[in-house]
């Protein structure tokens, strides 16, 4: 049951929703939680279980380049999750999109769940698990691919298909980055929903807002400091579902 105090902030967010037409979403891993995706950092995070390696080693570049086969092993076991659902927030966000208020949602997740539940303009910061290429001819392969394979997955071709996600030690894509920044300069609205900012430099790009109302909805504090308007400490699936 939301609290009270939300409850009131709840219906605050719904009347900047109705009056706004240029809304901007910046996501995280909380935002895919309520889909049955843990995240890196909570309790039952992948940075809390047990591994030869920590987790942020095996999806580093040079892990990827120096232990293949154990890379594919942790990562098709661990950050691909074909059966996972859009949730309430997903659904929701791809409705206002279909309404005209939302712009762009901006996400650090590699699910694909924003597209799943029907939402067009999705920037994907840290790239997506549905698009992996072969290092050696660059053509594409779909995710099924990947799983399917036994081992290192390997294209026609004989070269490595490699997951276009951004790994550890890896740069953001700049095409990306600059729609990034310019959606958030421009936005009226910014929503920072799912996610403590603590991963950079996605988390910076927050820094470019200058629009009038800035939501977080986050069930713990942000790791940077931010002047919100209007703060709600609750699931974001269960805050999205009330307006």
């Amino acid at each position: 049951m939301l609290h009270e105090e939300s409850q009131e902030s709840i219906v605050r967010f719904k009347e900047i929703v109705l009056e706004s037409d240029n809304i901007v979403f910046f996501g995280g891993a909380g935002v895919s939680t309520e889909s049955g995706i843990p995240d890196f950092r909570s309790v039952d995070g992948l940075y809390n279980q047990k591994y030869m390696y920590p987790p942020e080693i095996m999806v580093s570049h040079s892990f990827y380049r120096d232990h293949t086969e154990e890379f594919f092993d942790f990562y098709k076991n661990k950050m691909i999750a074909l059966e996972a659902k859009p949730n309430a927030a997903h659904l929701k966000l791809a409705q206002l999109e279909n309404e005209g208020k939302v712009k762009a949602v901006i996400t650090q997740n590699i699910d694909g769940l924003h597209y799943a539940a029907g939402s067009k303009e999705v920037l994907e910061l840290h790239g997506s698990v549905h698009r992996n290429y072969c290092e050696r001819c660059r053509k594409f392969h779909s995710v099924e691919y990947i799983m399917k394979a036994k081992g290192v997955p390997i294209c026609e071709c004989g070269g490595i298909v490699k997951p276009d996600v951004v790994l550890y030690e890896e740069g953001l894509d700049y095409e990306t980055m600059q729609k990034t920044k310019r959606y958030i300069q421009e936005a009226e609205v910014l929503i920072i929903g799912g996610t403590s900012l603590a991963v950079y430099p996605a988390a910076g790009f927050v820094d470019y807002f200058r629009g009038k109302y800035l939501i977080v909805i986050n069930m713990d504090d942000t790791a940077k400091s931010l002047r919100a308007d209007l703060t709600i400490r609750e699931r974001i699936g269960e805050v999205f579902e009330q307006i």
